[in-house]
């Protein structure tokens, strides 16, 4: 544990004096990421938002508070997870991240990912789950169970998504409930093999 927390101390440093995309040219702050360094689970987003990028912590507005509130509703903590976004600064205007950033910021994720070594990788939305499942569209797969590798996939809807409509908030919730199960290995896993051969695609084998 206490390896991974200066592994994952050193990466942030990194990730704070970053320039290897135009993002941080109009962020206030990086945000590497927070959350348990040995965590069971992780949870990636698309990018900060703004109050993401005013505080450089991750899910701390009301996508957040309701990420928090679900996972202390079906038996976690904050602080027994990691919480991070595939693009660590925020784009301008909150846009989706473009696919030369999220291509510049992957080998912090794949970095993070090998430090904290999570069973589970729960993709937050289409942005994130393009990195770890490509054409999929997540009102066709969330809420499923993924293996690959040695790893479970199990994307759900932004919280920012469920915000937004009473009947993704349903689905989400109803999704989220599931996670004990994923962890617990109760929930039936497909099989998904990983073709792609891009150098900066996550290896989560």
């Amino acid at each position: 544990m206490q390896k991974n927390k200066e592994l994952l101390g050193q990466l942030e440093r990194v990730i704070a004096t970053c320039h290897n995309c135009r993002l941080w040219r109009g962020a206030t702050h990086a945000v590497p990421g927070e959350g348990n360094a040995s965590a069971k689970v992780m949870f990636v987003g698309e990018a900060p938002g703004f109050n993401e990028d005013k505080l450089g912590r991750p899910f701390v507005g009301r996508a957040g508070e309701l990420l928090d509130r679900l996972l202390v509703r079906n038996g976690f903590k904050r602080d027994e997870v990691f919480i991070t976004n595939v693009v660590k600064h925020r784009p301008p205007e909150n846009r989706g991240p473009m696919k030369d950033e999220v291509r510049a910021c992957l080998p912090y994720l794949l970095q993070q990912i090998q430090i904290v070594n999570p069973k589970v990788l729960i993709p937050l939305g289409r942005y994130a789950l393009e990195v770890f499942i490509k054409d999929k569209p997540i009102s066709e797969i969330h809420g499923q169970a993924y293996k690959i590798g040695s790893r479970v996939i199990f994307p759900l809807y932004h919280p920012a998504a469920a915000l937004r409509s009473a009947a993704v908030a349903r689905i989400f919730e109803k999704d989220f409930r599931d996670l004990p199960k994923v962890i617990r290995g109760e929930l039936a896993t497909r099989e998904l093999e990983v073709v792609s051969r891009d150098k900066n695609q996550l290896k989560l084998i």
